[in-house]
């Protein structure tokens, strides 16, 4: 018996331990259910684009100037990473041509069948929809010369995790578009202030830190909400 209450407590020492590191090696959310409503497999994607697809959503009015500060060009690889319902995909498409590619990202199974359809009935022959995971983007190593995060970087989890999936993703001098809100205590809105956990400063230090060079601020006459950071890979 005293053999097996040692082999026992060996199993169990062992588990343990490997349950232990398991635990102590998942990331920690840097803001606890904020993506749980793109989660629901009852994602009412229809209120989603009425939400994100009007005049009324800076980035939505500003989509023109947008794509051409991204200065894309034919044969380029970009990733849209938090795509939603599309809006930028089409843009995106005809901006790489025929010999680019798009890759549409999401964490959300319905916005990524959205997007599946949107390309199929607009013949978007150049664009791959990608379910991707909340820690990790899920393209191979050097796919794409482009990343672009529209109002998504401050849904991002677990930003450090996300952020050393694109830098892998991306070629050495590839570029990352950040458009997010400027969230300034006293002057921004409430919304701004609840919702983005952290203001333009916080989050381009976060994303030097993960291997990449900011290049510069891009100024977008229409915003008054939103600014637009340009880095580039390492």
């Amino acid at each position: 018996m005293r053999h097996l209450s040692l082999a026992t407590l060996l199993v169990v020492l062992v588990f343990g331990s490997r349950a232990w590191a398991q635990e102590a090696a998942a990331p920690e959310s840097v803001k606890p259910g904020i993506n749980d409503s793109f989660l629901d497999p009852d994602l009412d994607v229809e209120a989603y684009v009425k939400r994100f697809e009007v005049e009324s959503r800076e980035v939505f009015a500003a989509r023109s100037e947008i794509v051409e500060r991204m200065k894309l060009s034919p044969g380029d690889r970009v990733a849209d990473i938090g795509t939603g319902t599309g809006l930028f995909v089409e843009p995106f498409s005809e901006a790489v041509g025929e010999k680019g590619w798009v890759y549409a990202l999401d964490i959300a199974p319905r916005f990524v069948e959205r997007v599946e359809k949107l390309a199929e009935i607009r013949s978007l022959n150049n664009v791959t929809p990608v379910l991707c995971g909340q820690d990790d983007i899920r393209l191979a190593p050097g796919s794409i010369n482009a990343a672009f995060i529209c109002d998504v970087y401050h849904h991002f989890e677990y930003p450090q995790e996300s952020l050393a999936s694109i830098h892998k993703a991306l070629e050495p001098g590839g570029k990352l578009v950040v458009i997010d809100f400027n969230r300034v205590p006293g002057e921004s809105r409430e919304w701004t202030l609840n919702h983005v956990r952290a203001g333009k400063e916080v989050f381009r230090a976060e994303i030097e830190k993960a291997g990449f060079r900011f290049v510069n601020e891009v100024e977008v006459p229409s915003f008054k909400e939103n600014y637009f950071l340009q880095f580039e890979r390492k």
